[in-house]
């Protein structure tokens, strides 16, 4: 019956290698083919699904289906078919392939029962995501993208380093949860993983790189990398109380640096660092409501942040411009894309009815629920932070705050990137109001009601209040300034002039001056070459060399042929 099964991954890969030799007219056709196709395949594998290989001495698990990889297969799936409506007009193949690579990466690593296959998809996301930034082929980008591959292959590296101690000490491949026994392996493992977390300090590669991508590619970017971490966290460090630590500081540094920042898609990235904190906290707690939490907040996560960024690309698509300070006075010309994305920003902010209500307040809960009360208040704290700038700073100073109509003259959006935006939005109010469709996904029984009278009451006071504080300090303290806040990445890059000196510079000497050898040798030798006689008459001639040039006369040679012959009969007499 299940034969005909096979890992979600293939497909997309399948289609990445397709593409390229398909007619250009059907291929953003194909794509949602190939992406829809995984997403029912996802749905109809059945539980504890396994499909093995044997290679030398080990099994690997290519596809493992249980409840937790299956809630993340589906919304993967999901986003990655609602991306290829959204980039439908995109006619790019290289970008078309990377985003279907990209997300089978993420499937690959999401129903992945050992540590060798996950790692080969771990890579293979890597790879991808970096060509999505390329892609928009300008110089900043470029660079970014470059610092990102960086980013991610000390984060490969360190991975495989620590499976290989694992596989050294345990002798087993299988993905299973690790304890906290202070092993290297363990922690080696963990720190590959939360690189991809964007955990500070190890997160400025994505605000750095993913206002650089492609209007596109930043949509399948804001959905696949941190969302795989987490689920590779809460299947191997469930329970770690390191990562409530660190998931509450992600909550709080995120919100700080989105206020601060002056790009619209800026802003989104820092807020991803903050709301994959939450996943990270719940995680770290480790309780069946927390990681339900982490895993549902991931799900709601990926929809309304994958919206945003096609609000926000929308805006770069049609005007060319995502600084704060270069916009305003879109809401007349794009009311359909204003109301679209704050559909998202409600998301975001905990708005009740909206699915980021029914997700993030479960993992705050979770964390009350085990006594960790600082934890429960840091986050709450954190929801101000969001909805202020996601909610009502970026949205104010793009679509209204100063017109500038002669200045941006925007230009009509292709239609299939609101009808995208439709399909997310839906998906947005439909579990903000049916929220039992997305908590029968989850991988333990929800014993949850976010529709409480004291959870209801605890919101809107928080969203008003942000809200009149928003609007008593928009044109003083909130109003965008054309500057960058530093980040923890300036602490990497002032000492790379001294380091350069130190490290680069001298053998970068030592290869030039070798190189300018190297070239003056092979010089010398095509000039003589050219003229070997100038080595035995030991002057440049300056002239090319010809036999006839240089050939000895006639009777020089006949005389020096008869002299030899009499001297050899001389002294064969005398002998």
């Amino acid at each position: 019956m299940i034969n005909w099964m096979i890992p979600p991954a293939f497909v997309m890969i399948a289609g990445a290698i397709l593409l390229p030799v398909l007619p250009q007219k059907i291929r953003s056709s194909a794509f949602i083919v190939f992406t829809f196709s995984t997403l029912v395949l996802v749905w109809v594998l059945p539980n504890d699904f396994a499909l093995t290989a044997n290679v030398m001495n080990y099994t690997l698990t290519i596809c493992k289906v249980d409840s937790l990889s299956r809630v993340f297969g589906i919304i993967f799936a999901l986003i990655a078919t609602t991306g290829g409506i959204y980039s439908f007009h995109m006619k790019e193949v290289g970008q078309q392939s990377a985003a279907l690579l990209y997300a089978g990466g993420a499937l690959g690593v999401t129903f992945a029962g050992d540590f060798f296959t996950l790692f080969i998809y771990w890579e293979m996301m890597a790879v991808a995501s970096t060509y999505l930034i390329w892609a928009r082929r300008t110089p900043e980008s470029h660079k970014a993208g470059l610092r990102y591959l960086l980013y991610h292959v000390l984060g490969g590296g360190l991975l495989f380093a620590g499976i290989l101690l694992h596989i050294g000490k345990t002798g087993s491949i299988a993905i299973t949860h690790l304890t906290n026994d202070g092993t290297l392996a363990s922690w080696l493992i963990l720190l590959g993983v939360i690189i991809n977390a964007a955990v500070p300090p190890l997160h400025t590669w994505l605000p750095d790189a993913y206002p650089k991508a492609t209007v596109t590619g930043a949509v399948f970017l804001s959905a696949f990398t941190t969302k795989t971490a987490v689920y590779v966290l809460a299947r191997v460090f469930a329970g770690w109380e390191i990562l409530l630590i660190l998931g509450v500081i992600m909550t709080l540094y995120g919100v700080v640096y989105a206020v601060l920042a002056n790009d619209i898609r800026g802003i989104l990235s820092y807020h991803i660092v903050s709301q994959v904190g939450y996943m990270v906290a719940g995680v770290g707690i480790g309780t069946a409501m927390a990681i339900n939490g982490a895993v549902a907040h991931a799900f709601s996560h990926i929809l309304y942040k994958a919206l945003l960024f096609m609000g926000t690309g929308t805006v770069l698509y049609t005007t060319g411009k995502t600084k704060l300070t270069d916009l305003g006075g879109l809401g007349k010309s794009q009311p359909v894309t204003f109301w679209l994305y704050m559909i998202a920003a409600f998301s975001i902010s905990g708005f009740p009815l909206f699915n980021g209500f029914i997700s993030k307040s479960m993992t705050v809960a979770a964390a009350g629920e085990a006594h960790y009360e600082w934890a429960m208040l840091l986050m709450t704290l954190a929801a101000v932070g969001t909805f202020l700038s996601v909610g009502l700073k970026l949205p104010y100073f793009t679509w209204y705050s100063k017109d500038k109509p002669e200045e941006l003259k925007p230009i009509k959006a292709p239609v299939n990137m609101h009808i995208s935006m439709a399909i997310v939005a839906f998906f947005c109010i439909f579990h903000g109001i049916y929220p039992a469709h997305l908590y029968n996904l989850l991988p333990n029984p929800v014993h949850w009601n976010p529709f409480t009278m004291h959870h209801m009451v605890e919101t809107v006071q928080i969203l008003v209040f942000t809200f009149i504080a928003f609007w008593l300090l928009r044109f003083k303290m909130l109003k965008p300034k054309p500057y960058i806040a530093l980040d923890l990445d300036w602490f990497y890059r002032m000492p790379a002039g001294f380091l350069r000196k130190i490290l680069v510079d001298p053998f970068d000497s030592f290869f030039n001056k070798a190189e300018a050898f190297t070239f003056d040798i092979a010089r010398k030798l095509t000039e003589m070459g050219r003229n070997p006689y100038q080595v035995f008459a030991g002057k440049n001639l300056n002239k090319t060399y010809t036999p006839d040039r240089y050939r000895p006369a006639e009777g020089r040679i006949v005389i020096a042929v008869l002299s030899v012959f009499i001297l050899l009969t001389i002294l064969g007499i005398i002998l």
